[in-house]
């Protein structure tokens, strides 16, 4: 089983969009996600749930958490999203960064557009690793 964490810094948006689409799209016997933060708040932002919603995926029940050793013991993966040098690192995993936007507070347009753009980015890497579920698009 591949572990992939995506992590930011609030735990509160882009992260929890990947989370959500990768545990979606994933063949559950080949990968799943979670997601934390360095710095998690309290809630995911309004506009992140709203925006997930729209695709149907219900996050109302998500909660920030934090990105601990604990969490990351026997993960292969992280993928950061644009927090540049707040960042976390996680020594030995694979890892990339995807530069998104935050979607904090954006227009729900600009918002609906960071969801599309994680949602390609995540099943770019499914894609990529072999490990869509089968039935998706592209399987």
């Amino acid at each position: 089983m591949n572990k992939v964490i995506f992590a930011c810094v609030r735990n509160a948006g882009r992260s929890q969009m990947a989370a959500a689409f990768f545990n979606v799209l994933a063949d559950p016997d080949k990968a799943r996600a979670i997601s934390a933060g360095t710095q998690p708040g309290e809630r995911l932002h309004p506009e992140v749930l709203e925006a997930m919603a729209d695709a149907g995926l219900d996050l109302k029940d998500a909660r920030p958490q934090q990105l601990t050793n604990e969490l990351a013991k026997d993960a292969h993966w992280l993928i950061t999203l644009g927090c540049g040098e707040a960042c976390p690192n996680v020594p030995g995993l694979k890892r990339e960064d995807w530069p998104l936007e935050d979607p904090h507070g954006k227009p729900s347009v600009l918002v609906h557009r960071i969801r599309d753009e994680v949602a390609a980015r995540v099943m770019g890497l499914l894609e990529r690793e072999g490990w869509v579920k089968a039935g998706q698009p592209g399987t």
